[in-house]
Formats: C-alpha cells, structure tokens, sequence
C-alpha cells in the first residue's frame, strides 16, 4: 500500500517566486554534486553542512559554523532527499508565500530552517556526522501550512497492488500523519541518518511563527475550497491540472447551486 501527495487545491493570488528559486538552486546544486568525485563530494558535505560539534563549539572546516546552516539548507544526499524536500515545498509553500509575502516568507524559511538545525544539534552536540538538506525549513512551512489551511484537500495518489486512484484528504490529517511519524522515528532505531528532530523543530518552529508572519487579512484556520474524501479519476495525462480543475468545478457546481 502506497500514499504519494502531489497537489491541494489552495489557489494563490500571486506566484511563489522565493519557492522557485529555492527549487532552482537546489537542483542545481545538487546537480553540481553529482558532478564531482566521491571524494570532492564527501568533502563538500563536510565543508558545507551543518556539523554539529562545530556548530556549538569552535571549530569549523571550511566556512563559519553559522554559515553553515545557510549553505546546508541547499544540499541534499540523495534524489530521492532532494525530490522528496522539493515535492513538499511545491505542494505546500506557494500557499505559505501568498500569506506571508516574499520578504517574510523568506525570512520564516531561514528562521524554521536554523531552528531545525539548532534543535538537531542539541540532540547530539558531540556529533561530527554533518547535517544537509531543506527538510527542516520545509518542516516549518508545513506546520504553517497546518495553522493556516488545516482543512485545505491535499490530492494523494493511493496504489494498493493494481488498484490505483487519487483521493482528497485534509491536511490535518496528512501532516498529522508526517508529524507524529517524525516523533515515532525519532523516538526508533530507525533515526540513525536521518535528521527526524530537525523535521519537529523546524514544524513546531512554522507552528508557533506563522501567525505573526502572515498577513494582516489572512485568517488562521481557513476554510476547505473542496469536499474532502472524494475519489478522483487517477489519470497521467491531467494529473498537472487536477488542482485548478477541480477547484474551479467546485466553485461553478456550487455557484449553480445558489441560483
């Protein structure tokens, strides 16, 4: 059985420029890391990501710890780490943008994404396994996702053998889901490597932060653009438009409706 979000039905008045440009470079970082040895690449981890025994001491490699938290942010281990932190970040940070503005916005990314890194390093202070990767400061947008659009309908792919369809659940349930699975990770053998208190700092961080980000007309806890729980005809050749068709179906359904 297999669970794969891809896409809400949040509109936005405005295109998530920041959101973009972090893909961009991302991509093309991790692009230039699969061009180098195995050993340049080793060492470019270690110069560039966040170590945490450097980090709360004083020793650093390469650049300034703090530096660190910045540079690591954009470099990921794997493509399955950088499409997994990328697909997140599509799905759910051009909402957050629209709500906070491109300034805020980018300064609520930095801020989740050091927190994440802090909280992670405290964990372990003695560590000199380097930590890299965006899932930190997407953790936060996540958790800003869950104070703003908690009964948005996020789209999920469902496969369970041949049996494939897409279904609409809230997103209190989908990051509820991610979330407590990050404290049962964390909590499990499983935590070796993956970096599952930076994901719950840097959520509790977007929790906690984005209601004095956003703007001033953007009301917490809004309101569903769609029925949740509808089964969607799962086909490859609109999967791209499923969001905005679907929404606007609902709009032009329940404008009749009224009449």
């Amino acid at each position: 059985m297999f669970f794969f979000p891809f896409s809400d039905d949040n509109l936005t008045n405005s295109k998530p420029i920041v959101c973009y440009l972090i893909i961009g470079i991302c991509i093309f970082i991790f692009l230039w890391q699969s061009t180098l040895p195995p050993d340049l690449s080793n060492s470019a981890i270690y110069s560039f990501g966040v170590i945490p025994s450097s980090l709360l001491g004083d020793n650093y490699v390469y650049i300034p710890a703090s530096l660190t938290i910045i540079t690591s942010m954009f470099m990921h281990g794997s493509w399955m780490h950088l499409l997994g932190n990328m697909l997140y970040l599509w799905i759910f940070g051009d909402n957050i943008e629209d709500a906070l503005g491109r300034f805020r916005f980018t300064l609520f990314y930095v801020i989740c994404g050091t927190t994440a890194a802090f909280i992670q390093a405290l964990v372990d202070p003695s560590s000199n396994i380097p930590m890299i990767g965006a899932s930190g400061a997407i953790a936060g947008i996540l958790g800003g996702y869950l104070v703003l659009h908690p009964r948005a309908n996020v789209n999920v792919l469902f496969w369970f053998f041949i049996f494939i369809t897409v279904f609409r659940v809230p997103a209190f349930i989908v990051l509820g889901v991610w979330i407590v699975g990050q404290f049962f990770d964390a909590s499990g053998s499983s935590s070796q490597g993956v970096a599952y208190f930076a994901h719950i700092g840097g959520f509790v961080t977007g929790v906690l932060l984005v209601p004095f980000f956003k703007k001033p007309h953007i009301k917490l806890f809004g309101v569903a653009q769609s029925q949740p729980f509808q089964k969607i005809d799962f086909n490859l050749g609109n999967i791209s438009n499923i969001k905005s068709k679907n929404f606007m179906q609902d709009f032009i359904d329940d404008a009749n409706k009224r009449k």
